[in-house]
């Protein structure tokens, strides 16, 4: 996107219907014109927001309880659990599970 350089607006692109087919950018509140000769291509590489984790990471495994529960991994019968509210106020908390075992580490849910 273009914009006038004159009154801001967004500048919009007219092709010239005559034998010599001229493009340009114009503005529809002032009489700016800018002719296009060329292609114009511009290219804006957007920078990605670094985003947290919801759930802390490894230190929000630090200090849980552990519980009896089975790994559907490696068959292991206690896990560490922590709940989130992680859907709306009138939702059940989300319980998650990591399984004690340091060797295997897997992590589930259940709503």
């Amino acid at each position: 996107m273009l914009f006038c350089p004159s009154c801001c607006n967004m500048l919009l692109i007219q092709t010239d219907a005559g034998e010599s087919g001229e493009s340009c950018f114009v503005c529809q509140t002032c009489p700016y014109m800018y002719p296009v000769h060329r292609p114009l291509v511009t290219r804006t590489m957007l920078k990605k927001k670094q985003v947290d984790d919801v759930l802390g990471g490894e230190n929000a495994w630090q200090n849980v309880d552990s519980i009896q529960a089975v790994c559907p991994k490696c068959e292991n019968d206690r896990a560490y659990f922590m709940q989130i509210q992680i859907r709306s106020a009138d939702e059940p908390m989300t319980t998650f599970y990591k399984c004690t075992n340091h060797s295997c580490g897997n992590q589930w849910r259940e709503n």
